[in-house]
């Protein structure tokens, strides 16, 4: 269930790491390690009988650091695709290893997407669900001196800096791509105006057709080609008027920004962790304690917070077991980048500090 750091031996050019890494019931972290930006902490806990979050962090010259975050839905087989294929495709991408561009970073990301929905093609006979299981996908790369966050659904990246007056700053880097913002309704209704249930309230959620709470993903095929939107995807799955355009959309924002000096840290996090802390919270938390297991820290925070919620002790919320403590919060994974901007600035040729680590597929 849990990740392996890869050895030297597996990875050229990428020294074996040793990092303290633990588990607790459902929820396992490493504490803190060493890559070519700084130190990164993760953090990962489940709730869904089968974790349908992944995670990676790459980090070696010319490319710089990766940090990928998929918070999957109706399964893991999307995220963990999008997870195997991240950093292959980015690389693909670029017109040169020092060529980091945002459009390089959105190649990537629709190459994941037609890859992804090649594989749903390719096993519709055998295996038609697949066509309803879809990904979150925020990634972070930071290159040199140049810090770039792409996103696609509801996961968030948090950028901890400190202002004038020496306080901690929280400031959002990503934008989200979720219905409950009207902004975002507004965009699918102007895209589908001959469809007045684009967007539905139910049980006062919004959701898109009814059914997602995101409308932008990477899978989703049947929300995306009416293709799959028949048989022998089960009824339960199939929208019963044909569409002609996608409903859902696999186009990221894409930010990138120069790092300054009172940039901190960075909190990428699946949307658990933002439905139980706020954006200030969590970079407090940060500031305030010391690096090594933060990520397990935030979760913590978290979940005390989805136990009070329910008006129960943490102690008890931890001995529930997967699948009923999704009734309680969601899979949550945290990584936090700690950034050093001494090493931004050195030799990028060099093989120092250079690091692979990836959720391992239950």
């Amino acid at each position: 269930m849990w990740p392996t750091l890869k050895a030297a031996s597996e990875v050229p050019a990428k020294r074996k790491v040793v990092a303290s890494e633990g588990c607790d019931g459902l929820l396992w972290w490493q504490e803190l390690v060493p890559c070519q930006a700084g130190d990164v902490s993760v953090s990962v806990v489940q709730a869904n009988f089968f974790l349908e979050d992944q995670w990676c962090i790459e980090s070696a010259s010319p490319l710089g650091t990766v940090i990928g975050v998929f918070d999957g839905h109706g399964g893991p087989e999307t995220a963990r695709f999008v997870c195997d294929q991240l950093l292959p495709n980015l690389q693909e991408a670029m017109s040169s290893p020092l060529a980091v561009t945002a459009d390089a970073i959105g190649k990537a990301f629709l190459a994941m997407e037609e890859g992804f929905i090649a594989l749903v093609s390719s096993q519709w006979e055998t295996k038609p669900s697949l066509a309803a299981v879809g990904t979150c996908c925020l990634v972070g790369v930071v290159h040199q001196g140049t810090l770039f966050v792409a996103n696609l659904g509801d996961s968030r990246a948090v950028l901890g800096k400190v202002g004038h007056d020496r306080r901690i700053i929280a400031e959002q880097l990503s934008s989200e791509h979720k219905v409950s913002d009207e902004g975002v309704r507004k965009e699918l209704m102007a895209l589908h105006p001959d469809d007045p249930d684009i967007v539905v309230l139910k049980h006062n959620v919004w959701r898109v057709k009814g059914i997602l709470q995101m409308s932008r993903s990477i899978g989703d095929a049947y929300l995306k080609h009416q293709q799959f939107n028949r048989e022998p995807l089960p009824a339960k799955f199939r929208l019963r008027e044909p569409f002609s355009r996608p409903i859902l959309s696999a186009d990221p924002s894409i930010i990138s920004r120069s790092l300054q000096p009172s940039d901190r840290f960075i909190i990428f996090a699946s949307d658990g962790l933002w439905e139980l802390l706020s954006n200030e919270k969590a970079v407090e938390i940060v500031h305030k304690h010391k690096r090594t297991g933060i990520a397990r820290r935030l979760i913590e925070a978290a979940m005390v917070g989805a136990a009070s919620k329910w008006e129960m002790r943490y102690s008890d919320l931890k001995k529930i077991d997967r699948g009923v403590r999704r009734h309680f919060h969601d899979d949550i994974t945290v990584v936090v980048l700690f950034i050093d901007h001494g090493m931004l600035v050195k030799d990028h040729a060099q093989g120092h500090r250079a690091v692979s680590i990836r959720s391992t597929p239950t």
